[in-house]
């Protein structure tokens, strides 16, 4: 549970988040709880008949949306869930019973193994292996390779945790061929899939044909309020129906989220090409002014960013870059980072933050951001 000091600082950061006059990316949790609900009422009728009965355990716009998910993705049916968590814990679990076999592949640094609490084993008895131990993730000839047999492939697409990077698209192709050579499923943990086009310079439904199973989330590039979807073939999605039950995801009423997820299908996912554009820009000003400025050491990971999201590091403890950041955003009004954070890997007084470029960033010049560094390594050396 947080401090009263530590609430006290989250309310500090938001106070200044919100009175930034510039920024790269705004998000709803940004806000307040009357913006949310104002701005939900007011835009709802645009994608959803407002007459419409509320859902009920499912159905109205709930169905709609995963109608909807489900044309998208090319995939023969999707079902919605209050999270991803459970969806993939629901989907990688299904998979074990028509494979017989209950390990799961995947990379060391994925969300399962790294912000789940290692609820695959725990909740669901799945066994988890790595293919791989590097920054990207597995080649073919890693997985081909591999010495103990598993079921599945479990593939995040971008992975976030290694600077939400993607592998080529004939590195993709050959890795699920290598998987489909060993007879195992492949699911990929779609939760950003939906800015990963530009990339691979393909359609979302070519990407996510070549998976046995796509999970993906609403509440992250498209700014819904909550939920996520698993598509896939109609009896994996059927059967997933029934444990998404067993698991307590059969919610009584979801409209509110389902609404969301529809307006940022409408509104963001065709801007997503925009923004991932963007970030290169804003990416390559970040090193540029980084270089300039006199710090020891910068990385911006990777370079160029694979989507409109990439992460910062610099040799400075957290606390310092978190203080250096809010006051940027108090004095100034430019949010140029939010939090920062350690890693586990890396070495003590070494910290990343994640840069995402969205609608308010693409006003931002080069030189603005360049500025914007200049500025910030200022409140670094106060």
């Amino acid at each position: 549970m947080a401090t009263m000091d530590e609430q006290e600082q989250r309310r500090r950061r938001l106070r200044a988040w919100r009175g930034s006059r510039r920024v790269l990316a705004r998000t709803g949790a940004d806000g307040t709880l009357g913006e949310q609900l104002a701005a939900l009422a007011a835009d709802a009728p645009s994608v959803h008949d407002p007459e419409d009965c509320p859902d009920v355990y499912g159905g109205g716009v709930v169905a709609d949306l995963e109608r909807r998910v489900a044309d998208l993705l090319g995939m023969e049916a999707a079902a919605f869930f209050p999270t991803g968590t459970m969806a993939q814990q629901v989907a990688l679990r299904c998979w074990a019973g028509r494979t017989g076999d209950a390990t799961v592949a995947l990379h060391p640094l994925s969300h399962p193994e790294l912000h789940e609490g290692g609820a695959l084993g725990a909740v669901s008895g799945l066994r988890t292996v790595h293919p791989t131990s590097g920054p990207e993730l597995p080649s073919a000839a890693e997985v081909r390779e591999f010495p103990e047999p598993f079921g599945t492939l479990m593939l995040e697409l971008p992975l976030r945790d290694a600077g939400f990077a993607l592998p080529s698209w004939e590195e993709l192709t050959a890795v699920v061929e290598a998987a489909r050579e060993r007879d195992a499923v492949v699911h990929f943990d779609g939760a950003r899939l939906w800015e990963c086009g530009p990339h691979f310079g393909r359609e979302l439904s070519e990407i996510a044909a070549l998976a046995d199973s796509v999970y993906v989330s609403f509440y992250k590039s498209l700014g819904g309020l909550s939920g996520a979807m698993l598509a896939g073939p109609s009896t994996l999605v059927e059967e997933a129906r029934v444990w998404r039950h067993r698991y307590g995801g059969q919610v009584f009423q979801q409209y509110p989220a389902a609404l969301s997820a529809l307006l940022g299908l409408k509104r963001e996912l065709p801007r997503l090409p925009a923004f991932v554009a963007h970030a290169k820009v804003v990416a390559g000003a970040l090193a540029e002014g980084f270089a300039a400025s006199g710090v020891p050491w910068f990385r911006v990971r990777p370079e160029p960013p694979h989507t409109h999201q990439f992460q910062v590091w610099l040799p400075y403890d957290a606390e310092v870059l978190d203080e250096a950041s809010v006051r940027q955003a108090e004095e100034s009004g430019v949010t140029l980072f939010k939090r920062w954070s350690t890693s586990a890997a890396a070495p003590p007084g070494v910290s990343f933050t994640e840069v995402t470029v969205a609608a308010d960033g693409l006003e931002w010049t080069a030189e603005d951001v360049r500025e914007a560094v200049a500025e910030f390594v200022g409140h670094l050396a106060r």
